[in-house]
């Protein structure tokens, strides 16, 4: 089987390099940098794992990249189009980019070969692109990466999700997922569009709803952390549910979903109430750390805050879409001195040109008045609190997800502030 993965971002390069263990792969992209990059064994972003996947692909001569799509396309079976879609400040998809770049690369794919979207993408594209081009089959079938942890997600899912109209590429599609998936589900294709939607809203929903309660809690003496752990003991919720409370969710990816949801109702006219509501309900909370600093610390102008993780998530650089990033913006607006450290990050983007970039954690940390704990790096819970906490003016830590909880609580004079907890 010779497969084509299209988009080689976060998404594409793990598909393309997890794949190349057991097929014959060609990553396609139009950007020539990005793909020379590529084909040195050189990943465009941090994902732990993916430079040495590469690079054993390569020298298998079972994984190559190119920016010529009859090159890539030439007796392909599979198109995989595998782009991160963009999203814009209001969690709008780009749609558009997504698919010129496909129509770019179906001139050189063979009729009756397989187009596998795996790009998230509103409910009813694969009806939009059978209609226009019916030479090919199309079938959905939903990501599940998660940013750290992606190898591990794509080679060892509990299930795969497979939207697909016909019969007629269903043996294709199990023999291409038989290497990673335990199972394999089909649906129709719309089925599979809309459950992608629906599992990130339904995530952002248990997060949004938990830290709703947590901040409830604050102001009644309840610990959300107990209550928790009380609901996931409930066998009709169970222990995996998304019910931590902490921070926001943030990235692009959740939001993207509530706000695909939230535009196809108004364009069909059905008036929902639950789902435009999860947004409103997490930017609200992006807020929490800032309004407990301020609670504290009173007016913020000249106070050195101290933030520790710049990054989206572990196991990253992106900064793109990051909390913690937000925060900073928030306190240098508010007229506070702002030091960081992310084990991750070597240079801070214009908009935080303002920060001050320490090369380890207590020269962050050094003569701080409190602290933000935002990005959850083990590496923090190996620092010698002990020694770092005297250097700091003040003793304030806010920790949203209580990370540092068990580090700081022995240290003489700390305040740790959580979500939920008073």
């Amino acid at each position: 089987m010779k497969i084509v993965v299209q988009g080689l971002w976060h998404l594409g390069t793990v598909t393309a390099a997890c794949c190349a263990r057991h097929f014959q792969v060609v990553g396609l992209d139009f950007d020539a940098a990005n793909v020379a990059k590529l084909n040195s064994g050189m990943a465009p972003l941090f994902e732990p794992g993916l430079d040495n996947l590469l690079a054993a692909g390569i020298a298998a001569k079972k994984l190559s990249f190119t920016t010529d799509p009859k090159i890539a396309c030439a007796k392909a079976n599979v198109l995989w189009v595998a782009y991160d879609t963009p999203v814009n400040d209001n969690d709008e998809s780009d749609v558009n980019f997504v698919l010129g770049n496909l129509r770019r690369a179906l001139p050189s794919l063979p009729n009756d070969a397989l187009v596998l979207i795996s790009a998230q993408l509103p409910v009813g594209t694969c009806a939009k692109l059978e209609r226009e081009l019916p030479q090919f089959h199309f079938a959905c079938s939903p990501e599940n990466l998660r940013l750290g942890k992606a190898i591990d997600a794509f080679e060892k899912a509990e299930r795969a999700v497979v939207g697909i109209r016909t019969d007629a590429k269903k043996t294709l599609l199990e023999e291409l997922f038989k290497p990673f998936a335990a199972q394999v589900i089909f649906m129709r294709t719309e089925s599979a569009e809309m459950v992608k939607h629906a599992l990130n809203s339904f995530l952002a929903l248990s997060i949004t709803f938990i830290n709703e309660v947590a901040r409830l809690c604050e102001h009644t003496g309840a610990d959300a952390k107990e209550v928790s752990i009380g609901l996931k003991s409930e066998p009709r919720i169970g222990p995996k549910a998304y019910l931590g409370p902490g921070g926001p969710f943030a990235g692009g990816t959740l939001a993207r979903d509530v706000v695909t949801l939230s535009k196809l109702a108004e364009a069909n006219g059905e008036k929902i109430s639950v789902i435009p509501a999860i947004k409103q309900s997490n930017d609200l909370h992006r807020g929490w750390a800032f309004r407990r600093l301020l609670s504290r610390l009173g007016a913020l102008r000249g106070k050195k805050i101290a933030v520790l993780g710049l990054t989206y998530t572990t196991n990253t650089d992106t900064l793109r879409r990051s909390a913690a990033v937000e925060l900073c913006q928030q306190l240098l607006q508010a007229g506070a001195q702002v030091s960081a450290f992310d084990p991750a990050v070597k240079s801070l983007p214009a908009e935080l040109k303002s920060v001050s970039l320490a090369n380890e954690i207590s020269a962050a940390l050094a003569g701080a008045d409190a602290a933000a704990v935002c990005t959850e790096w083990p590496q923090f819970r190996q620092a010698d609190w002990p020694n770092i906490v005297p250097q700091m003016r003040g003793k304030t830590f806010v920790d949203a997800n209580r990370f540092l909880e068990k580090e700081l609580k022995s240290i003489a004079g700390v305040e740790h502030l959580s979500v939920g907890r008073a």
